[in-house]
């Protein structure tokens, strides 16, 4: 997801999606351990993705705003 798109969102979305996303890192680690994984650089995507949600929701507690 672009980063425009995420700062589009409110605040409960953010937290429903980053929930989700952690949910979704779970179960591709859980997969990678039991040797199911069948596109290992979805693990790197999602927690890019959590990275991302995670600074947007920073900077809006700390009430930076930045347009990108």
């Amino acid at each position: 997801m672009k980063v425009s798109e995420i700062r589009k969102l409110d605040d409960g979305s953010l937290n429903k999606q980053l929930s989700d996303l952690q949910a979704e890192l779970f179960n591709l680690r859980f997969q990678k351990a039991t040797g199911q994984l069948e596109n290992p650089s979805a693990i790197g995507n999602v927690k890019k993705d959590i990275a991302r949600f995670k600074t947007i929701i920073t900077e809006r507690k700390l009430g930076i705003n930045k347009e990108a």
